[in-house]
């Protein structure tokens, strides 16, 4: 299987990252021996910056470094259009000297910033990061601090350790902001089952993520179905590929409700070509011009969507499951591609939590029910057997119908480990291992128009982070999160308690890192903590990624687990507290607002 070429599938150019080097104007002998320096510092951050990050596309980061230092405003405005017709959406201001803060600051209110004063006493560059950030809260532009630990000889051309971890975790988070600036969320149906999260908050949307709502509804596939709009020699090829790489599981359904051989085969046909149609609804496909469909072509430059389903659709057609663990994994019958972010039941608070994890992590996403605490006691009780290891205190059981990926069966590694790895990381042989490890089964008795839902067990040993965005009333948008790790339980235990909710569905093992205090005091708390019934899962402890992303948007931290030591969130936040870091993050954000506006 080959690696589909790195491409960005939506309209728009991929944000930048522009490299502001801030210098003591002063003229007759300072600023002339500061200049090269300056500007070699910079030209090292974007050095270091492009060799070490890409797009979740694949496509490389570019960096945008000033024509020249910058001493006043003049130069600051001159950056700034550079930076505005280059595409720039993440700002870095660096310098190894004194400088006029209120001169040479970055203003626009919209754009991620922040600051490298380097640490030398030569020249006081942390006295210009001090200055200049008081600068940025005093004007109201929240900025990041770096300021590395060791002092350095001016001249140094070395990140250190510590500095290089800093500009890595704003950089990741603040292309995020950026990327998802104008893009859009795609409803396709709309509330499912009377879930608050599938109702699109527009103001959500538009105030916190700089993000459009777009709507179809789900007539819309029928319509695509009926009259032949998608690529029919893709979708022959999608049907083989699907026949020979997805087999199927078993059927628990009762004889009475059984489909026979033809209907479920009917089911294969109208799944794949849903899978087709959601793709075509939210990035289109040149193709579809061809034969007379040119607005149909042209998609909903949609970054994320989700699919109501149940029950409109789930009732009478087969069920989404296929379409949504499908699109959401590294790949298909196309190739080894970017995972595409689509929510079931059309949670759209779930789906954006995912696209932060997407867009942090470049790996897909595990969607999945926070569905049942299991105490040891309880274990001990329904299977006779005690739970060990990391389990000992207790799981959480992630399971749910729909966009688990199956890069979640965890059948890919990283040093030998389990792991969700970026597309461009994933072997054809690691592919193959995925669809080898998930079954396909005919949909349970509540899906009456049948389909197909995955079922896999999560391999244990995989570090993750599970996320949560709400939504509450008088407060706006809060995140919660909590890392940890996935687990196996034996065979004969995981059965028992499988089998109890649904075993047609993908099973994820979850273990938080306890505190021993407050949410984090046990594994029960995170599961009663949980503010709603989804969650989403991602590859790694990126706990302190998201929370310096979450500042960057003005969405305060209800819960989580992350040292203090990795968080890292705007200077200004220190004015609101330093020793309630969490109490001090909602003061914050309460107080600077939305990023795009108003709540």
């Amino acid at each position: 299987m080959k690696h589909v070429e790195a491409v960005n599938r939506l309209n728009g150019s991929m944000p930048k990252i522009g490299i502001r080097p801030a210098v003591d104007g002063r003229r007759g002998g300072i600023r002339e021996s500061l200049e090269e320096v300056t500007m070699n510092m910079a030209h090292t951050v974007a050095e270091f910056l492009s060799s070490n990050l890409r797009h979740s596309n694949g496509l490389p980061v570019e960096c945008v470094v000033a024509d020249t230092c910058i001493g006043g405003v003049a130069e600051a405005a001159r950056t700034a259009e550079k930076f505005a017709r280059a595409g720039v959406g993440v700002s870095i201001t660096v310098t190894p000297s004194w400088c006029y803060p209120t001169e040479t600051i970055d203003t626009d209110p919209t754009i991620p910033k922040a600051i490298w004063g380097f640490n030398g006493t030569e020249r006081p560059g942390a006295v210009y990061l001090a200055a200049a950030l008081a600068a940025h809260n005093q004007k109201g532009l929240p900025a990041f601090s770096i300021y590395g630990k060791d002092v350095q000889d001016i001249g140094d051309t070395t990140i250190t350790p510590d500095v290089q971890q800093k500009l890595l975790q704003f950089a990741k988070a603040g292309l995020a902001v950026a990327t998802m600036r104008g893009k859009s969320y795609l409803s396709m149906g709309s509330v499912s089952m009377g879930i608050a999260g599938c109702i699109a908050d527009e103001s959500f949307f538009q105030s916190y993520l700089g993000m459009r709502n777009e709507y179809v509804d789900m007539t819309e596939f029928v319509r695509r179905m009926e009259l032949g709009i998608y690529d029919k020699e893709e979708y022959e090829r999608a049907l083989v590929w699907t026949k020979e790489n997805c087999k199927e599981g078993g059927d628990v359904n009762p004889p009475e409700l059984t489909r026979t051989r033809e209907q479920k085969d009917q089911d294969w046909e109208t799944v794949v070509k849903m899978t087709l149609i959601a793709r075509d609804l939210m990035i289109g496909n040149p193709q579809l011009d061809g034969i007379g469909y040119g607005e149909e072509a042209l998609g909903h430059n949609a970054i994320a969507a989700g699919f109501q389903g149940q029950r409109a659709w789930t009732d009478f057609f087969p069920n989404g499951d296929f379409m949504e663990a499908i699109l959401s994994s590294s790949f298909d019958w196309n190739g080894i591609r970017e995972p595409y972010v689509l929510a079931t039941e059309n949670d759209t608070l779930n789906g954006i939590t995912m696209l932060f994890g997407h867009l942090l992590t470049n790996a897909a996403q595990i969607f999945a029910d926070v569905r049942t605490y299991w105490s040891p006691e309880a274990v001990k009780r329904v299977t006779g057997k005690e739970l060990e290891g990391r389990a000992k205190d207790g799981v959480i059981h992630l399971i749910n119908s729909g966009p688990a990926a199956l890069d979640g069966t965890g059948t890919q590694s990283v040093d030998g480990q389990p792991a969700m790895k970026p597309y461009w990381d994933i072997t054809a042989e690691e592919v193959q291992q995925s669809l080898e490890a998930t079954q396909w089964c005919p949909a349970v008795d509540f899906f009456r128009g049948g389909g197909f839902s995955t079922d896999f067990t999560t391999r244990g040993g995989m570090p993750v982070t599970m996320a949560r965005i709400n939504l509450i009333a008088g407060l706006g948008p809060v995140l919660q999160l909590a890392e940890g790790y996935t687990v196996e339980l034996p065979d004969d235990v995981h059965d028992k308690l499988d089998q109890r909710s649904n075993p047609t569905w993908p099973t994820t093992w979850f273990v938080p890192n306890l505190t021993g205090t407050g949410a984090f005091k046990d594994v029960y708390s995170v599961m009663n903590n949980w503010g709603s019934n989804h969650g989403s899962v991602s590859y790694g402890h990126i706990g302190g990624d998201l929370i310096t992303l979450a500042s960057m948007l003005r969405i305060p931290v209800s819960m989580h687990n992350v040292d203090e030591e990795r968080l890292f969130q705007p200077s200004a936040w220190n004015a609101f507290g330093t020793s309630d870091r969490t109490g001090a993050d909602f003061r914050a954000c309460d107080n600077f607002g939305p990023l795009y506006g108003k709540k």
